[in-house]
């Protein structure tokens, strides 16, 4: 889904399939243009599929077209497609997320907005990259929201040493960290640890991380904190995939409730609060 300057853009198909859509960025632009005063777009992003890429690199070339190369063009991206693939050990793995970065900065955008991102990779690649941090919205939207409803006293989880080392500088809140047991042989978790355990019992706990796919790890750490004392259990996730509802995190774990924002979630739970993205 891509926004300018708050628009909605309506992309259609032809008969073959091929893109169609009209935009004219006069407009949105409220002054004379020139190239003392250039004009100025910001494109929201919402990732709902590669498919997507190929519009935007529509989008921005029929901008620049029509006004020229030294229009401002900015984009807010707050989830990073491929982040994931963030390194390859073999010859046959594909290195998306490095040729995502080299076609998003390929369009030479003045500024690329991103939030909470999976990995430090996606950021050095991305050229002009400003990274916006989850601290706010947990505090502004997932701590008031808890504490309006009566639970306080909250105790942070981070649920393995990755998300500890991520999050625990910028959060400066008390915490306890999960540590995994994996099969190395096969690779799989096969249980998980809190460290400082101690600190769980009877407390509210907030579970932290930045992306949920169907939630395994996250129900294995609400396990972990109910058998150490853990009076009630909540999830923070900056992103999280529609494929929660194909896990267990919704019906059949002690996390009675998910906070997330709407950088890539589809779908509607009573046990999910989205948090508007600003």
């Amino acid at each position: 889904m891509i926004h300018v300057n708050g628009e909605k853009i309506d992309f259609t198909k032809f008969p073959d399939g091929t893109a169609s859509f009209r935009f004219n960025p006069n407009r949105v632009v409220p002054f004379e243009v020139d190239s003392d005063n250039p004009a100025e777009f910001e494109i929201a992003w919402k990732y709902e599929g590669d498919h997507e890429c190929i519009l935007l690199w529509y989008l921005v070339k029929h901008i620049r077209s029509i006004l020229g190369e030294g229009t401002q063009i900015y984009l807010d991206m707050p989830y990073i497609p491929n982040a994931r693939m963030d390194r390859v050990k073999n010859p046959d793995e594909v290195f998306t997320l490095k040729w995502f970065a080299e076609f998003i900065n390929s369009l030479k955008f003045d500024g690329v907005l991103v939030f909470d991102p999976h990995s430090n990779v996606s950021t050095a690649l991305i050229d002009r990259v400003y990274v916006q941090d989850p601290c706010d919205y947990i505090q502004e939207y997932v701590i008031s929201d808890l504490e309006r409803m009566g639970f306080t006293n909250i105790l942070f989880c981070y649920p393995d040493e990755g998300a500890m080392s991520r999050y625990f500088s910028i959060i400066k809140e008390e915490y306890v960290y999960g540590i995994k047991r994996r099969n190395w042989r096969t690779g799989k978790i096969e249980g998980l640890e809190l460290a400082d355990k101690e600190k769980v019992i009877g407390r509210n706990v907030l579970i932290i991380d930045d992306i949920c796919s169907k939630g395994g790890t996250f129900v294995r750490t609400a396990n972990a904190l109910q058998e150490a004392g853990a009076e009630n259990i909540f999830l923070y996730v900056s992103h999280c995939e529609s494929t929660i509802f194909k896990g267990t995190v919704l019906d059949a774990s002690p996390i009675r409730h998910v906070f997330t924002t709407a950088s890539i979630f589809h779908g509607n739970s009573d046990k999910i609060t989205l948090i508007p993205h600003k």
